[in-house]
């Protein structure tokens, strides 16, 4: 597993009400199809899975985590990952990069009800997709 350390999952399955011997349901996002990648209040880099770790190679990949997050985005970038910590409120759009398009959906994770960090999904998608608008 590519865990800043198993603290925390340790701490969240207690928190669920679970064991660490069930830790497989905590795993199926390693080989998840979209890059995961997860962040404390502190902006600290708590999980990468392997897309996430293979997005960010050419930054250190998995030796980003325990990293701070700021120090590899833009002012911007870090303007709307303060935004997500302080109000709740998810960050999404869709970019497209040397031909691939991707749906990035930015939101706070929380624990006990309180916002506890930020999960970035970073998901694939085809250039042209149907929408349905559905009743």
């Amino acid at each position: 597993m590519k865990y800043l350390s198993p603290q925390w999952l340790f701490r969240y399955a207690d928190a669920m009400k679970t064991t660490f011997s069930e830790k497989d349901a905590f795993i199926w996002q390693d080989e998840f199809g979209a890059a995961i990648t997860v962040i404390d209040r502190d902006y600290l880099i708590l999980y990468m899975n392997d897309k996430s770790i293979e997005a960010n190679v050419r930054w250190g990949g998995k030796a980003l985590l325990g990293h701070d997050v700021r120090a590899c985005h833009q002012e911007r970038s870090v303007r709307i990952i303060e935004h997500i910590l302080e109000t709740g409120e998810p960050n999404v759009y869709t970019i497209e990069k040397q031909g691939v398009h991707k749906l990035i959906y930015q939101a706070p994770w929380r624990h006990n009800g309180v916002i506890a960090g930020v999960v970035e999904l970073s998901i694939e998608i085809p250039a042209k997709m149907p929408h349905y608008v559905r009743e």
